[in-house]
């Protein structure tokens, strides 16, 4: 993990998770007191992992850990008093919040930065391969249309197009999409 949000109330909830994460090899450290605070920082920049300590002043936390979650680019751990847990935990846990009763016993909370990872790493490749596969999607729609242009103009058929765009990528030395944006060039200007 690169950069961690801390949202805490108090300088000493924030001081004791920097501490653990120092020690967990984390350097970029960034500390807030509200959820208002935490909102705007998180539309400027992405955390791949955001410690709530609840509650905080302006809300209880649960909405911004869940927000927050919703948003599928962070990891967020929230931190709450032992006797709300049971229920904070049923609501939260549906969002992929991990959370953790208070006080916060070190070993538990290893654990939790611990699947943090894991689950972030695991994000972060399912998060590669929807962007790969949507690049391929985009490279078929786009050579398509280039097919369907070389039939309507050129009077191939669908095969004869095909044959065309892929035998002048190889002739070429360049990609389908490229031959085929280059046809969308000519014929739709």
């Amino acid at each position: 993990m690169e950069s961690v949000m801390i949202v805490s109330n108090s300088d000493k909830g924030i001081e004791l998770f920097s501490d653990i994460l120092n020690s967990a090899s984390v350097n970029q450290i960034t500390a807030v007191h509200s959820c208002g605070e935490a909102r705007r920082l998180i539309l400027e920049r992405d955390f791949d992992l955001v410690i709530i300590n609840a509650p905080l002043r302006d809300e209880s936390g649960e909405n911004l850990s869940r927000y927050i979650a919703s948003m599928g680019v962070s990891q967020v751990i929230l931190v709450v008093r032992s006797e709300f847990f049971e229920a904070v935990s049923a609501v939260c846990e549906n969002d992929g919040v991990l959370t953790i009763s208070r006080p916060v016993n070190r070993s538990v909370f290893w654990s939790a930065l611990s699947l943090a990872r894991s689950v972030r790493s695991r994000l972060k490749k399912a998060q590669e391969e929807n962007a790969r596969l949507k690049q391929k999607i985009e490279d078929i729609r786009i050579t398509d249309r280039a097919k369907c242009i070389l039939i309507s103009y050129m009077n191939m058929s669908e095969q004869e197009a095909h044959r065309y765009i892929e035998k002048q990528a190889m002739d070429m030395r360049c990609t389908k999409r490229e031959i085929a944006e280059g046809i969308l060039r000519t014929y739709e200007s």
